[in-house]
């Protein structure tokens, strides 16, 4: 037998032998219509087994789910007739209860889809599913519900509510944004692959209760903060006068030109009328060191607004490995269990000290006169009598 045959021959032999393998792996998946396994999850699945109990010990409750039983009851109750499914003659139904359950634990931990699988005894794909299912639930039922668009009475009450904790006066939001990464996606080869494109950015507007006002998921990660700002719904809003802000009025205090209403941000937001970012570093003064300093004193609420979504939701501490619009799903609906989770059962202080959310990259952005000129009467008000706080100079 020649070489060229003897390699054909070889060929066949293999093909063969994997041909079998596969046909025998497809046979003993048929054997099964529920595997023995998942089969027990009502007697040893983890929500059957721990959910009763824990319902009968808050604090345990609180620490598995991140939320207090009350809490938990009031977004079931929400989401119920979103999440009921129908028995059928071949299974029971995973109910409401148990699907919520499950979504939690994968946003609250991170965990694979394997592991809950092993942990509640449901169907990989089901639990991956379920997830999908109620984070959309979530997006759809509850985000115009604890995330509702501002009126102007809303505004004034978040301008007061500011100035009462950062003594930063016609203050209506802390501005910024955060890289939320994903994994290379199965099956997309290396030279397609593009990880800046492979990063959504969670673009928030926070309160100085630490409450999402409003959210923006969609840009890419390589987009730059002040760009995708100006795509977002914010921004175009901001533009074209339709947020209801309230109209300008004095410094308290002072009797110089009334001042618009302003969002605190960092240096990769362009200054503007509505957007105080700090004044740059080189040849700094001394009035402008106390403008940096009050201003960041009131940027860290969205800061530490971050820092409690995902050290509360540690699904975002390593990068996600899903579909593109499921990743937008979770990460809406993390932030609108992050208003609600805060709104009833409040935040623990350490939550905020860290931050491991990546940052937004950015390029330097010239502002215009307007918005020079505003910065430039907020930055003289700090070191005014009716403007200026006892401790600001020993921070600078």
């Amino acid at each position: 037998m020649s070489t060229d045959h003897e390699i054909q021959f070889w060929l066949l032999v293999l093909g063969y032998v994997v041909n079998k393998k596969r046909k025998r792996r497809r046979q003993t998946v048929r054997n099964y219509w529920v595997h023995p396994l998942t089969s027990q999850r009502f007697s040893k699945g983890q929500f059957h087994l721990r959910y009763g109990d824990l319902r009968t010990c808050p604090k345990r409750f609180f620490n598995y789910f991140k939320m207090s039983i009350g809490t938990f009851d009031e977004l079931l109750e929400f989401l119920r007739p979103a999440l009921i499914r129908s028995d059928t003659q071949m299974r029971l139904a995973i109910s409401p209860e148990e699907r919520l359950c499950v979504t939690i634990k994968y946003l609250a931990t991170g965990q694979s889809f394997t592991s809950l699988h092993f942990r509640f005894l449901i169907g990989k794909a089901t639990i991956r599913l379920i997830v999908r299912e109620t984070c959309k639930a979530i997006c759809d039922t509850l985000f115009k519900v604890f995330m509702p668009e501002p009126t102007k009475e809303k505004w004034m009450q978040i301008a007061e509510d500011f100035y009462a904790t950062t003594s930063f006066p016609n203050c209506v939001g802390a501005l910024d944004a955060k890289d939320i990464r994903m994994k290379m996606p199965p099956n997309s080869g290396k030279r397609h692959w593009d990880a800046s494109k492979h990063s959504f950015v969670l673009l928030a507007l926070v309160d100085s209760n630490y409450s999402f006002i409003t959210i923006d998921v969609g840009a890419y990660g390589a987009t730059g903060c002040c760009s995708i700002f100006k795509k977002s719904t914010l921004g175009r809003k901001l533009k074209e006068g339709k947020l209801k802000l309230p109209e300008y009025r004095p410094l308290p205090g002072s009797s110089s030109n009334p001042m618009p209403c302003v969002f605190v941000a960092d240096e990769a937001f362009g200054l503007s009328e509505n957007i105080l970012r700090p004044f740059p570093t080189r040849n700094i003064t001394p009035i402008r060191k106390v403008f940096n300093y009050r201003l960041i004193r009131a940027r860290r609420m969205i800061d530490g607004a971050f820092g409690i979504l995902a050290n509360k939701w540690r699904v975002f501490y390593s990068p996600i490995q899903l579909e593109a619009n499921f990743v937008q799903d979770i990460i809406k609906a993390a932030c609108v269990l992050h208003n609600v989770v805060l709104l009833r059962d409040g935040f623990v202080f350490e939550q905020i000290l860290n931050n491991p959310l990546h940052d937004v990259s950015w390029s330097t952005v010239r502002g215009p006169a307007s918005g020079m000129l505003v910065r430039n009467t907020f930055a003289d008000y700090f070191v005014s009598p009716q403007g200026e706080i006892p401790f600001q100079y020993e921070k600078v």
